[in-house]
């Protein structure tokens, strides 16, 4: 069995470059509630709502953040050394099970994506406080103050 990403992206109606000419309003008017594909020659091309590809833009983003950071998470977990390079050498900060409660709360929030087009966000939100938790531990602060 084939499982594809793509299987409902191109279910959208498909006009030529003249038609577009001749009935740019129609068509326009179908590209906001769905993908018009717009041919000529041998090229495509896609009409969608510019929200629509900025969603599509920062879903791309927010998977690939989600792929790397818990990449980089796993590959601690596993006892790998992550070079201090690394922009997410942070996380070495901590512990395995620190690590696999930081990917979980990770997945949880791209799993959420679809019905909140504002994960991204999120995803932004939670690396950022687990960065700066990373700062913290990393500091003393939290030694200190348990003497």
């Amino acid at each position: 069995m084939v499982f594809s990403a793509t299987t409902d992206i191109f279910s959208d109606e498909v006009v030529s470059a003249k038609d577009l000419n001749r009935q740019s309003g129609r068509i326009l008017d179908v590209a906001l509630e769905r993908p018009v594909t717009i041919t000529r020659n041998s090229q495509a091309f896609a009409l969608l709502p510019r929200q629509d590809v900025t969603t599509l833009i920062q879903s791309v983003k927010v998977g690939r953040l989600a792929f790397e950071v818990t990449g980089i998470a796993y590959r601690l977990i596993q006892g790998e050394v992550i070079d201090s390079e690394n922009p997410y050498a942070w996380l070495r900060t901590f512990d395995a099970d620190d690590l696999k409660d930081f990917v979980e709360e990770v997945r949880s929030i791209v799993h959420q994506f679809e019905d909140s087009p504002k994960a991204w966000e999120e995803i932004d939100a939670l690396i950022y406080e687990w960065h700066e938790s990373a700062l913290v531990i990393s500091s003393g602060v939290l030694s200190e103050m348990k003497l």
